[in-house]
C-alpha cells in the first residue's frame, strides 16, 4: 500500500516564527528545501552528476512532458526541479483516531483546508507530538512520506527519497501530485486521495503502454492485484470494526472484538501472501502496533478510487471530460457530493484483486 504524500497548508508559509512550533517548523522546512533545490536540466547538464541520478531525473523529466502533454495536467514548474535530503523521508505524517471509533482526528489550515493528518519535517517532533495524542488516549500512527505537494502555489521540486522507488512508482507518484493540483476541494481528503489515485492508475496504464514495454505493463497489474487484494484485507477489516464500534456491547467487549479482528487480518495476511509465492511486499505493514489510526490511509486514498473508475468509463475514458465531471462533483456541497459517489460505487467494478481486472 502506498504510503500518501503531504500537502503542504500554504497559508502556513506566512505565517512568523511567533505563530507556534508546529507551524514554525513547516515554514522553515518548507523554506530550505526551496533553498536547496536544483533545476533538472542544470543538474543533467552538470558533468560531476552520477550516472545513476541522471538516468532517473531523464525520467522525470519524460514524465513530467508527458503529464502535461497527455494527460492534460497543469503545465507548470512542479517536479522540474531536484533536492538531495539529508533522511530517508521529505515529512512524516501524524495520524490519529480514537480506541473504539475509525473516525480520524482532522486539523485544519487556511486553504488546504481539514485534512487527516499532520506533518513534519522532522521524524522526532511527528512521534513527539504522536506520543502526546497516545498520552491522551488516542490511537496514533507515524508514516514517513516521500511525496511532497503545496498544490502548484509553489515550485515543488523533486527528492532524494522519491528516488528509492522503482520508475514505475517514481512516474506514478508525480501523476499524482500533479493531479492534487489539477482539482483540490478543502475539507475532503477522501475526494481529493481518491481522485488523484485514479488519475495515477489511468496514466501509469497510458504511460507504459506507450513506452510499448510488455514486461513493465505485466509486472506494474501484478503489483496493482497484489495491493489491491491487500487493500480489500484492510477495507473489510474496517467494516467488521465498524460494526464492532456502533454496537451496544461494553468497552471491555469492544477492545476483545476490536484485538480479534486485526489477528484474524495477520491470519488472513499470511494466507494471501502465500498465494503470491511469498512475495513479502507488505509485511512491513504488520511490524507495528496495528490500530484504528492504521486504517485511516487506505480508506482515505483507496475506498473511493473504484467510483472515480466508474466516471471515467462513463467519461469516454476522455481525461479532459473526466476532469470536467470531478469539478461538477467538486462544486456540490458535501452531501451531495459523496451521495453521487456512492451512487458510482454501487455500479463501479469489483475491487481488482478480487477476479479478473477491470479495464480502466
Amino acid at each position: 500500500m502506498r504510503r500518501p504524500g503531504f500537502v503542504l497548508a500554504i497559508a502556513l508559509l506566512l505565517a512568523a516564527p511567533g505563530c507556534g512550533g508546529f507551524y514554525y517548523q513547516a515554514v522553515s522546512g518548507h523554506m530550505r528545501l526551496m533553498a536547496d533545490r536544483r533545476p533538472i536540466d542544470e543538474i543533467l547538464e552538470d558533468p560531476d552528476t552520477p550516472a545513476d541520478l541522471a538516468v532517473r531525473l531523464r525520467l522525470v523529466a519524460e514524465a513530467r512532458t508527458f503529464a502535461t502533454d497527455v494527460l492534460a495536467l497543469p503545465d507548470n514548474d512542479s517536479y522540474r526541479s531536484y533536492v538531495a535530503l539529508d533522511r530517508p523521508y521529505v515529512v512524516w505524517n501524524v495520524f490519529a483516531a480514537p480506541e473504539l471509533s475509525l473516525t480520524p482526528k482532522t486539523w485544519c489550515f487556511p486553504v488546504a483546508g481539514c485534512v487527516v493528518y499532520r506533518g513534519y519535517f522532522k521524524e522526532s517532533a511527528a512521534r513527539k507530538y504522536a506520543q502526546r495524542l497516545a498520552d491522551k488516549g488516542w490511537d496514533v500512527f507515524v508514516g514517513g512520506a516521500a511525496a511532497y505537494s503545496t498544490l502548484g502555489r509553489f515550485a515543488d521540486p523533486v527528492n532524494s527519497a522519491m528516488m528509492r522507488w522503482d520508475d514505475t512508482r517514481l512516474v506514478a507518484i508525480i501523476f499524482h501530485e500533479l493531479a492534487h493540483q489539477q482539482l483540490y476541494v478543502a475539507d475532503d481528503s477522501d475526494f481529493n486521495e481518491a481522485f488523484a489515485s485514479a488519475v495515477e492508475e489511468v496514466g501509469i496504464r497510458l504511460w507504459l503502454e506507450d513506452r510499448r514495454d510488455p514486461q513493465s505493463i505485466a509486472d506494474h497489474q501484478t503489483r496493482r492485484q497484489r495491493a489491491a487484494a491487500f487493500n480489500y484485507l484492510l477495507l473489510d477489516t474496517r467494516e467488521e470494526l465498524t460494526r464492532v464500534y456502533s454496537s451496544d456491547r461494553s468497552d471491555e467487549v469492544q477492545r476483545e472484538q476490536k484485538q480479534e479482528a486485526f489477528n484474524d487480518l495477520r491470519e488472513r495476511y499470511g494466507v494471501l501472501r502465500h498465494s503470491w509465492d511469498g512475495y513479502p511486499g507488505f509485511d512491513g505493514w504488520f511490524e507495528m502496533e496495528l490500530n484504528n489510526a492504521r486504517l485511516i490511509p487506505v480508506s482515505t486514498y483507496e475506498r473511493l478510487v473504484p467510483a472515480f473508475r466508474a466516471l471515467f468509463r462513463n467519461s469516454g475514458r476522455d481525461l479532459r471530460t473526466f476532469y470536467a465531471r470531478c469539478q461538477e462533483l467538486a462544486d456540490l456541497s458535501s452531501e451531495e457530493r459523496h451521495r453521487e459517489l456512492e451512487a458510482l460505487l454501487a455500479i463501479a467494478d469489483p475491487v481488482p484483486g478480487t477476479g479478473p481486472s477491470p479495464e480502466l
